[in-house]
């Protein structure tokens, strides 16, 4: 059937108030942007990304001894060595020949990369830290595990996340599936677990149906703390279920809620991101501050070419209180 022919007569619609003429139109326009535009060196998976002080944008992602990219434009990327030109021996402990979803920043005139090892499904992971004075490939020194996690617990140890707040203390967020996202405070001078407090707070959680939550990222805005999470499938192609979600909290540890107050440790999440077209699973996310406002950066799954996972970018809008893409 035509759609012109399931529409009424001209006559018909010449009577009808413009309110129900404009819910005649079929609705094409998404709420969700499309990527910025980037070139070059863009398939990645799980980015995270910096700016250094000469204007250099330095991008880490999954895949060997966590692999590279490098913009002076933040459009056009090329491709560089790993960060490790020699992955670190305690990997395979973990079953690892590769790591996964690093985290850099830049604290006390060097960088820091946390980064996780496991294997696909299985909850016995490690957090792991690196640290450089240049951030460069080839440069870091591995200083071993942060965190780890086994088969017999009920977290995972895995996509970890720095956070700095204003008072100095530091905070690391991480998990994937299980019991959800979690939540330990880092001692500065070591970048690993502060030894007088070693609680494991609980920040998110899906406690029913899909155990599906990971890769937290928290930044501060405007007094509070907001948490970005990655729900539901990843790495399946055109197949996966992907998506950013948020919450916010007036305390580091939560708890977060979402814009309509449902708690992040209840299956609760505004969206951010969701898949749109070809844009098909954008998540793997990570925040980052630039000249010109904070970015969104992640991997999404491209419908025009196989879901090969390739980057995006997008500037985020926080005037309603609430990150929104554009």
């Amino acid at each position: 059937m035509s759609r012109t022919s399931r529409l009424p007569k001209r006559t018909t619609l010449l009577a009808l108030p413009a309110a129900l003429l404009l819910a005649l139109v079929p609705s094409t326009a998404s709420a969700y942007p499309n990527p910025g535009r980037v070139t070059g060196s863009t398939v990645v998976h799980d980015p995270t990304m910096i700016r250094t002080s000469a204007g250099r944008y330095l991008l880490y992602a999954t895949g060997g001894g966590l692999s590279y990219r490098t913009s002076t434009d933040r459009i056009a990327f090329s491709a560089g060595g790993d960060a490790f030109s020699v992955k670190p021996g305690w990997w395979s402990s973990y079953g690892a020949s590769e790591a996964w979803a690093p985290d850099i920043s830049y604290q006390g005139g060097k960088y820091l990369m946390y980064y996780a090892v496991s294997t696909f499904g299985s909850n016995k992971s490690a957090i792991g830290l690196a640290t450089s004075t240049t951030g460069l490939p080839g440069s870091w020194t591995d200083q071993g595990t942060v965190y780890t996690s086994a088969t017999s617990s009920d977290y995972n140890a895995i996509d970890p996340n720095l956070f700095v707040d204003g008072d100095g203390k530091w905070w690391l967020s991480f998990g994937s599936w299980w019991t959800g996202l979690k939540m330990i405070q880092i001692n500065p001078s070591t970048g690993k677990q502060l030894s007088s407090n070693t609680t494991r707070y609980s920040i998110a959680s899906r406690p029913t149906g899909t155990k599906a939550v990971e890769a937290p990222y928290i930044v501060k805005r405007g007094g509070y703390y907001y948490l970005f999470a990655s729900y539901d499938t990843c790495c399946a192609g055109t197949s996966s279920t992907y998506k950013v979600k948020v919450g916010r909290a007036t305390s580091v540890t939560g708890p977060y809620y979402d814009k309509n107050g449902v708690s992040l440790m209840n299956n609760g999440g505004t969206p951010v991101l969701e898949s749109h077209g070809s844009v098909i699973g954008p998540g793997g996310q990570s925040i980052m501050n630039d000249s010109d406002g904070d970015l969104i950066v992640y991997h999404y799954y491209d419908g025009n070419d196989n879901g090969t996972p390739k980057l995006g970018v997008n500037l985020l809008n926080w005037s309603s209180g609430w990150p929104v893409a554009y």
